[in-house]
């Protein structure tokens, strides 16, 4: 009897992790320091002073939640004349700048913010 009860909430327990984990990787869940996951984050938008003279797009690997993109977001954003715009779902930041930016510098940003870059284009 006793070994059935332990069965029981092992399964339990192992339906709601895997009910949390699918939650977390589709960036519903909290994670990553994000709080509980039930409030939206505010990302503030940076303003550049000058006119925009370029773009650049990163692809991220590894965020998970808002949390994530207003990380790689500040990250990006700490660099002069750059400011980005991340969006979670499609997993990139679009980057406009308006003094020249190499792409080593935003991988540098994004990678000390914990996150990798697939390409930069």
């Amino acid at each position: 009897m006793v070994d059935t009860i332990i069965v029981i909430l092992i399964v339990l327990l192992m339906i709601l992790a895997a009910k949390q984990a699918a939650k977390h990787f589709r960036g519903e869940g909290s994670c990553c320091g994000g709080g509980s996951g039930a409030s939206k984050v505010t990302i503030r938008e940076k303003k550049l002073d000058g006119p925009i003279i370029g773009k650049k797009t990163i692809a991220i690997e590894g965020m998970h939640c808002e949390h994530c993109a207003q990380n790689v977001t500040e990250a990006i954003n700490k660099i002069q004349g750059v400011s980005a715009k991340v969006f979670l779902k499609e997993k990139k930041a679009v980057v406009s700048y308006e003094n020249e930016v190499k792409d080593e510098t935003l991988k540098r940003a994004v990678e000390g913010a914990g996150y990798k870059v697939r390409s930069i284009i």
